[in-house]
C-alpha cells in the first residue's frame, strides 16, 4: 500500500484535499493511505512513498528533500486552489510511477 503525505503550514488546510484524493483513489481502485501533516514534521514521515507540499510551504522544498527518503514536490497551485483531489492524486501517482 502506498503512503502519500500532504504537508502544509499546520496540516489543516490540506485535510479537505486529502478527503477528495481518497474519494478519487477509491473511484480508481488505487489502494493507498493519504494523510495531511504540518511541514515541520517532515522528518517523521521520511519513509513515506511520496510527499506533496502545499503552495504556502513550497519554499520548504529543499529542506524537506534533505529530511526524507522519497520524492517531494509542490502541489500544483491550480489543483490545490480548486481542491481537485483527482488531479493531485494523479500528480502523486506520477511520482510513484503508479
Amino acid at each position: 500500500m502506498k503512503h502519500i503525505v500532504l504537508m502544509c503550514a499546520a496540516g489543516a488546510s490540506t485535510s479537505m484535499l486529502v478527503q477528495r484524493m481518497q474519494q478519487a483513489a477509491e473511484k480508481d481502485g488505487f489502494v493507498c493511505t493519504i494523510e495531511a501533516h504540518p511541514v515541520n514534521q517532515a522528518a517523521e514521515y521520511a519513509d513515506s512513498d511520496v510527499i506533496l507540499l502545499g503552495p504556502q510551504v513550497r519554499f520548504e522544498l529543499n529542506k524537506v528533500k534533505n529530511q526524507v527518503n522519497c520524492p517531494v514536490e509542490p502541489i500544483d497551485m491550480t489543483a490545490y486552489g480548486t481542491m481537485n483531489g483527482e488531479a493531485v492524486l494523479k500528480q502523486a501517482r506520477k511520482l510513484l510511477g503508479a
